[in-house]
């Protein structure tokens, strides 16, 4: 028998006192289940408070007491893998039931756009899908959802399923790989939990425990309390927030302040076209490839009655973030393409006419209010629509900084996604996760490198204090280099690389040679999963195998050159397509002074010339945002981005 879900008990859990409830399992633990083996299992559920429940799963069962909230757990003694078995509860004459249920390998992938994207996006999908047949893997995907405070429960209850075409057609590829490899080796059954979220940062997975142990983001962190119980009152305190910011940015004159209809405009302001849309598609040769902030402004003419009946401003569609003020007070702020609609206080509008100003951030592709033309309006009370209009727009130079996202913004906010996706997991019994996920960090990577280490800490503190923890490198994207520069991307990998080597359960799968130049969503995700299964068979199975490709391990200085030591090779080094490795550069101690080398490969080492006069205090390698890489193994396993130090 199915257990019951959860949309009862939810309207019920918002009484005071908490009344008799149905006896049901928690998401995690439903029918087709894989749950962990070799670990004591917490199983979780409600009920009616101060009832026993006694559980029950093969050979093991335990007791658990309903608290005052209507939650139990009940704890189970540990188990091998096998299956399947029925999940029982019971509760005086209630009972529930999840049946078909494993015992084997549970996984936790997680990320951004890259673990979100699907099998049926990946090369050969056709295939593939007519070919998914696994039915001891099994898949549960969790509902997006952010939240300002952590929820007890799935807003949206998932359920598992077995692995067939239909069920991974929308599934992460990256995890549905990874386990369909590893499983050759690891025969048990595997269970892969997907919490993804396109274009989400790093900043919206961690809890606000973490965080403000860390001593991070805690002005940030006081609004976002805020805004889980007076959402208006904590879109003007951020509004302050967000204005103290543009007043520091470089260039910004004094007095400079678009939202104020008490300010005289600065800049150049343009009119817009009447429809709006993306910015790309006007005409404007400033703005047909423009990625960075563009400023709207717009008037409304209200009369005394209206302007008294004024309750919401709808903007319409925004890509990605916008940043919205009525009359100087900041009253929203979202990101993603979904339409807003943001409450007005009582009182901010006034008979005349009032100012509307938009801060929109795009960073990827097109950019701009959406519309259509009559989504921007002023909404009365009584549902009429009093539209906004002339419309004009400033866009900020390319390469001005990105403002702060919005604490409570799902994707790139601070602790959303922990919140609404992390969360409610509970302790369930894992064997280790998964992350693919920085693109949307790569503009600051010095910071990432500390948001990964407590990414790591977070995971341990709620599913184990060993955790593995699995990372992807990020793939390569953009134009080849033509020269050494500065990158974002690459810097980032490095700091991965850096928190992964100094972790003995922490492991790394470089995929820096299996992106693609014009799509930041590479289709190679089976060479990803076969590589992600070869870093856990090493690192979580302890199999004597090399997890990756070679790794840098010394750069020392030899006379006129610099032999760059590797570790990891197996079966030697080799260079592709050309009778030596390229994608090397020597550096002096401050930025701008890299310079591509030749290389040779002498054994286990490649050797760096020194030009005549020129620094060598680091080694980079594959140092770009998307550069061409030629050094693998015998076993065509790459060598990953890195830059250390010349000794």
């Amino acid at each position: 028998m199915k257990p019951i879900r959860h949309s009862l008990w939810l309207l019920l859990s918002l009484a005071t006192p908490v009344l008799a409830a149905p006896l049901q399992f928690d998401g995690p633990f439903d029918e087709h289940a894989v749950l962990q083996r070799d670990q004591p299992l917490h199983i979780r559920g409600q009920g009616t408070p101060g009832a026993q429940v006694q559980v029950r799963l093969g050979p093991r069962q335990a007791v658990a007491k309903v608290r005052a909230d209507g939650h139990w757990v009940a704890t189970l003694a540990a188990q091998p893998a096998g299956g399947p078995f029925v999940l029982e509860a019971r509760s005086g004459d209630a009972q529930v039931q999840a049946a078909d249920v494993l015992l084997g390998d549970v996984w936790l992938c997680s990320g951004q756009s890259n673990m979100e994207l699907p099998v049926e996006r990946t090369l050969d999908a056709r295939s593939e899908l007519l070919n998914a047949r696994h039915d001891d893997i099994r898949l549960l995907s969790i509902a997006q959802a952010a939240s300002p405070q952590p929820l007890a429960t799935f807003a949206t209850a998932p359920s598992w399923q077995r692995a067939d075409g239909d069920s991974v057609r929308e599934f992460s590829a990256a995890c549905y790989y990874f386990a369909r490899e590893l499983q050759q080796r690891v025969q048990v059954p595997m269970g892969l939990i997907d919490a993804s979220w396109g274009g989400s940062r790093i900043q919206a997975w961690l809890s606000a425990d973490v965080l403000a142990r860390a001593g991070l983001y805690a002005r940030e962190e006081a609004v976002l309390a805020r805004y889980a119980q007076d959402p208006q009152q904590a879109a003007a305190q951020w509004g302050t927030l967000w204005q103290g910011w543009w007043r520091q940015q470089p260039g910004i004159a004094d007095g400079d302040a678009p939202w104020d209809p008490l300010s005289a405009p600065q800049g150049t302001w343009s009119p817009a076209p009447v429809a709006l849309g993306a910015w790309e598609h006007w005409g404007v040769p400033a703005l047909a490839a423009f990625d960075g902030l563009v400023w709207f402004r717009a008037e409304v003419e209200l009369t005394a009655a209206q302007a008294a009946q004024a309750r919401t401003l709808a903007i319409g569609s925004a890509d990605e973030i916008d940043m919205t003020w009525a009359n100087g007070r900041a009253v929203g702020s979202r990101n993603g393409g979904e339409p807003r609609a943001y409450a007005l206080p009582a009182g901010l509008l006034h008979a005349g006419r009032n100012l509307v100003t938009v801060a929109v951030l795009d960073t990827y592709r097109d950019g701009g209010l959406i519309g259509p033309p009559d989504a921007q309006a002023v909404i009365l009370d009584d549902g009429s629509r009093v539209p906004l209009s002339g419309w004009q727009y400033r866009a900020m130079p390319a390469g001005f900084a990105s403002p702060p996202p919005a604490p409570w913004q799902s994707a790139s906010g601070l602790s959303t996604l922990y919140n609404g996706m992390i969360a409610p997991l509970g302790a369930v019994g894992l064997r280790g996760a998964l992350w693919y996920q920085g693109e949307s960090n790569t503009g600051e990577p010095a910071l990432y490198g500390r948001l990964l280490r407590l990414y790591r800490q977070d995971l341990r503190r709620q599913f184990g204090a060993a955790l593995p923890l699995l990372v992807v490198q990020l793939a390569g994207y953009g134009a080849p280099p033509t020269q050494p520069d500065e990158s974002g991307w690459a810097s980032l990998r490095e700091q991965q690389r850096s928190v992964v080597a100094e972790d003995a359960h922490s492991g790394l799968a470089v995929a820096v040679d299996i992106g693609e130049r014009t799509d930041i969503h590479p289709a190679n995700k089976q060479e990803l999963g076969r590589r992600l299964a070869r870093v856990a068979r090493h690192v979580v199975y302890g199999e004597a195998l090399a997890p990756a490709g070679p790794v840098a391990d010394t750069a020392t200085r030899e006379g006129g050159a610099v032999v760059l030591r590797l570790a990891q090779v197996e079966q030697g080094l080799v260079a592709y397509s050309a009778a030596r490795p390229i994608g090397f550069e020597l550096c002096g101690e401050v930025a701008g002074t890299c310079r591509y080398v030749d290389a040779r490969i002498e054994g286990a080492a490649v050797t760096l010339d020194v030009p005549a006069g020129a620094p060598a205090a680091r080694v980079r390698y594959c140092w770009a945002d998307n550069p061409v890489c030629t050094l693998y193994d015998g076993n065509g396993l790459p060598a990953g981005p890195f830059e250390i130090p010349v000794h």
